[in-house]
């Protein structure tokens, strides 16, 4: 009797133990009520999980922040929540949609630490959304702290695998330029293999067993705090991760300064069955709001760029003048005038060139180096872009001339002083009617609707990378059905790319040859998004490249009313809709050794008539009129490294 009585008051002690260290304080759902958030407290720390129609897409996973002040990620004790509803309509250029309506309930549940500080994270969940923040309010007289690390984490189901880029190594790469969010992917891999020791870029796209997709990132990101990223994978869980303290060339805190009351930027989790909640998904601006106005009615559009294909001997007058007249006869708004321009063409002359530019309808955009003194680039105008006062004597001087745009490269880092540089950048451009493009930079966080400047960023692992690596010329289709699902799900992406030419160089007859199929680079016109896109065709293009396709380079849109997913597998295909105005466009591309037929669901074509670009068997492209099914069921076939587009 003594021995069942030790039993059932062990097994009595351990369910009570149990229900101390996990409890449930709060939840929050989304307005359909399939995405579900649950707070708890396990050992006096706060956590969170996830479950989309009643499956687990989160395990408990840490919530908490660590700052000078004090810490939140321990002994913490549960105050209480409060609900609420959030409903806002907007109108938004430069993303994947221009009319958005965003529907969320809120929770925000206020805890306290060992030393009686208060803390809140508010959650604000759509129905397929997640976000959340931190805000901390002032204790007693304390109105500054400073945030060392965080302890927010995602814990995923053991078996779930995971599309990831590494974080680069500070201070390496091109004259120490690192990182610039242009690693390739760990594809579909078991998330146990996640040990890059930099950890991983935003935004981290996760299959989660059969339930389902998950999308991590960050929004609202700028001069207030510093960028993350997520750690590797350790003990179950990714974390988010501060920046290295040796970016910047060691200059500058990891963490992030903060006035109080405060907050931190906003954590996302987008959540689908399908990847179409991951495809279209505006959460990245949902949850943010413009930062100024425009001082001008700035206008997007297409632009030529001779230094990806004719590299730095094309930096001169007369090669300029070929790419000027290259952009009247293509319509393109733009030329990008890249590096060196400014010592192999000069500012006078420059003047001369903006002119011939205007006088055929052709806005200029001009390259800077962003570096004074974080990192070893070279590439000249230097010292321009760095320095208030610098910064805004040759803005003044873009200005009077007629400039459109600047692009600005080499911004290798996260940390808090370089968020405030991209902030400055843009803030100033604006005062001077200045567009703003970045490159060899981070991932934009929210910025399209933050910044009315801004008109996108690399962020990826580019063009230019076709032109120096033989590894992405091998991977570029794979790469291709990639970036919809995860790099250009949650921002605008200057990709610099839709080649035509078959070597990668000016004299197109032999070096480094491009796998992909005319096809494949058109359809790339439509699957990447960027509001400016400066595409990679050469003068020799109009004569030597079909006619059909410099037809379709010369009508191709790049602002969208909306986007749709179509049909993709992350790393083998991937079909995505875009329409502008009444116009659909279907593109699809196929990173697969073999053909692929599929047959797709495109309502919005049902029973039209559509012209169809698309690859022969041996990948000479081709332009045909064909009928979408009254049910509106298409069946096409795309060749391996190549593509199609459909339109109307």
């Amino acid at each position: 009797m003594r021995f069942h009585f030790s039993i059932l008051t062990s097994v009595c002690l351990m369910l009570f133990s149990s229900a101390i260290m996990a409890q449930q304080v709060a939840s929050v759902s989304s307005p359909s009520g399939k995405l579900q958030v649950s707070i708890l407290v396990e050992n006096n720390q706060a956590m969170y999980s996830v479950e989309y129609n009643g499956n687990t897409m989160l395990e408990k996973s840490p919530l908490g922040l660590l700052t000078n002040e004090g810490d939140f990620r321990t002994n913490m004790s549960y105050v209480g929540s409060e609900e609420g509803v959030v409903e806002k309509e907007y109108t938004q250029d430069r993303i994947k949609h221009s009319f958005i309506k965003y529907h969320a309930n809120t929770l925000r549940s206020t805890f306290t630490n060992g030393d009686g500080k208060e803390i809140s994270i508010l959650f604000q969940v759509s129905n397929n959304d997640i976000a959340f923040r931190y805000e901390l309010p002032m204790w007693g007289d304390t109105r500054a702290c400073v945030v060392e690390e965080e302890a927010t984490g995602f814990r995923f189901p053991s078996s779930t695998r995971s599309y990831l880029s590494h974080m680069m190594r500070p201070m390496e790469a091109f004259a120490r330029t690192s990182p610039s969010y242009e690693s390739g992917y760990e594809a579909d891999y078991p998330i146990q293999r996640n040990q890059s020791s930099e950890g991983y870029v935003y935004p981290g796209l996760f299959n989660v067993e059969n339930n389902g997709w998950v999308l991590i990132s960050e929004t609202g990101v700028r001069s207030l705090y510093n960028a993350s990223h997520l750690s590797k994978y350790t003990d179950g869980v990714f974390t988010v991760d501060y920046p290295n303290p040796a970016q910047n060339n060691g200059f500058g805190s990891s963490g992030a300064q903060l006035g109080l009351p405060g907050v931190t930027p906003w954590r996302t989790i987008t959540v689908g069955e399908t990847l179409a909640p991951i495809v279209e998904t505006t959460i990245m601006w949902d949850v943010v709001e413009p930062l100024y106005k425009p001082s001008i009615d700035y206008q997007f559009g297409r632009s030529t760029w001779s230094w990806i294909i004719w590299q730095d001997p094309s930096m001169n007058y007369e090669d300029q003048v070929k790419y000027i007249d290259l952009a009247e006869a293509l319509d393109f708004e733009f030329i990008l005038i890249d590096a060196w321009w400014d010592e192999r063409i000069g500012y006078d002359r420059m003047e001369e060139l903006v002119r011939y530019a205007r006088s055929k309808n052709v806005g200029v955009f001009l390259w800077y180096n962003s570096n004074g003194s974080f990192n070893d680039a070279f590439q000249t105008p230097i010292n321009k872009m760095n320095t208030s006062i610098e910064r805004k004597k040759e803005m003044k001087w873009l200005q009077e001339v007629g400039v459109k745009g600047i692009k600005v490269d080499f911004l290798g880092g996260d940390k808090q002083e370089t968020m405030r540089l991209y902030e400055d950048i843009m803030s100033d451009a604006n005062d001077y009617g200045l567009m703003v493009n970045f490159h060899g930079a981070t991932l934009p966080r929210g910025w399209e609707r933050m910044f009315p400047n801004f008109v996108g960023s690399e962020a990826v692992l580019a063009s230019e990378m076709l032109v120096f690596v033989q590894d992405t010329r091998e991977k570029e289709a794979f790469y291709a059905t990639l970036h919809p699902f995860i790099r250009n799900s949650v921002a605008s992406m200057e990709f610099g790319g839709v080649v035509l030419n078959k070597y990668l160089n000016r004299g197109n007859q032999e070096g480094q040859k491009r796998l992909t199929t005319d096809i494949f680079q058109l359809a790339t016109g439509i699957l990447f998004q960027n509001p400016v896109q400066f595409f990679a065709l050469t003068p020799n293009n109009l004569t030597d490249a079909p006619d059909f396709a410099i037809e379709f380079m010369r009508n191709i849109p790049v602002l969208w009313d909306e986007t749709r997913y179509i049909a993709g597998t992350p790393g083998k295909y991937s079909v995505i809709a875009r329409r502008n105005g009444q116009d659909w466009y279907i593109a699809g591309v196929n990173a697969e050794t073999a053909a692929k037929r599929i047959t797709i669901d495109l309502p919005m074509m049902a029973g039209q008539t559509v012209t169809m670009y698309n690859d022969k068997r041996d990948g000479t492209p081709f332009m045909e009129t064909t009928r979408v099914p009254a049910n509106g069921r298409f069946t096409v076939t795309i060749q391996p490294n190549g593509g199609f587009v459909l339109t109307k």
